[in-house]
């Protein structure tokens, strides 16, 4: 398996990740056995870097992910966890919460649920208006003194909130949607990160499906893609579109769409780690297969090309989630 760093502080991982969200949530169904078998054929192909967050499935996730632990060594893996999204009864997303008392809280429980003593990256999901990062930076760095904690990142934040926390404790990596279809990070997220050292655990390479080769109707029921702008009327068919002009591409390179998806993003910097959401073996297979893939510059350019920078329709969450991330403020 290659490696990559997270940052000029984080730790080594592997160059792919495995998003476990999936697993638990916002996609629908999920087979308990099959994602307990995808996490152990994830590990045992040298993935070392396992994503999560205490509110997907509302602990359910990182009860799946502690199941899985005990068939391996832990000191062997690095678990990325995000918290602070607040979520109702009913599922609803509610707000967030890094205030450092709730920080301190949410730890408690994620490390029970998990099973483990630390946590490897703890990083806040969103910024929370109400709380300055300074505040929330500052006490996970108390937790990085009392051992608990080994690195900190953060997520879906801008070139400001990047630099304020970096002020505070060093920032391993920023987790952040980065695909063909979501370059919004080139326009000075990224820079800022490489300036100061932070890598970039990029999530979405497949934008949730849409470019990934496999999508043959549109997300519906509990599938939370059935929100989405880009998967919606005009917008969906514009999408498949470019999806289908990314499959042309692809074959000509002798890969699958995921596959020319996932080797696009790997190939923007060894500061990038892509996440993959695979849910089943195959789907986790196929991913795999684009660490192998050698891809000439010429072969990536025409992936590029045929997803050109700004050509997607329609916003990558909807109109309430799109004002939570600094992210699109920077």
């Amino acid at each position: 398996m290659q490696t990559r760093k997270l940052g000029t502080t984080g730790p080594t991982v592997s160059a792919l990740g495995l998003g476990c969200m999936g697993m638990s949530d916002m996609y629908g169904p999920a087979d308990r056995a099959e994602s307990l078998a995808t996490i152990d054929a994830a590990v045992e192909a040298g993935i070392t870097l396992l994503d999560t967050g205490d509110f997907y499935g509302m602990g359910h996730n990182e009860m799946l992910i502690g199941e899985a632990l005990k068939r391996h060594r832990r000191d062997d893996l690095v678990l990325s966890v995000k918290f602070g999204a607040l979520r109702g009864p009913d599922g609803a997303f509610l707000g967030y919460d890094a205030r450092p008392i709730a920080v301190r809280s949410a730890l408690a429980y994620s490390l029970r649920r998990l099973g483990v003593d630390h946590i490897d990256v703890y990083r806040p999901s969103r910024l929370d208006p109400s709380v300055p990062i300074e505040d929330t930076i500052g006490a996970l760095a108390e937790l990085v003194q009392a051992g608990y904690v080994r690195h900190i990142g953060l997520s879906e934040v801008g070139s400001e909130t990047i630099r304020r926390a970096a002020q505070v404790h060093p920032i391993s990596d920023l987790q952040i949607e980065y695909s063909l279809l979501s370059r919004g990070i080139e326009d000075g997220i990224l820079q800022t990160c490489r300036e100061l050292g932070v890598g970039i655990t990029a999530y979405g390479v497949l934008s949730r499906g849409l470019i990934g080769g496999h999508m043959s109707a549109a997300p519906s029921g509990r599938d939370f893609r059935a929100m989405s702008p880009r998967f919606q009327g005009e917008n969906l068919e514009k999408n498949l579109q470019l999806a289908e002009a990314l499959r042309t591409a692809a074959q000509a390179a002798g890969v699958t769409p995921a596959q020319a998806a996932i080797a696009w993003a790997a190939s923007r910097g060894d500061d990038i780690v892509p996440l993959v959401g695979a849910r089943r073996r195959e789907r986790l297979a196929e991913a795999l297969g684009a660490l192998e893939a050698k891809l000439s510059p010429e072969a990536l350019a025409s992936i590029e090309a045929a997803v050109p920078k700004g050509a997607a329709s329609g916003e990558r969450y909807p109109t309430q989630q799109m004002a939570m991330l600094d992210s699109e403020r920077a």
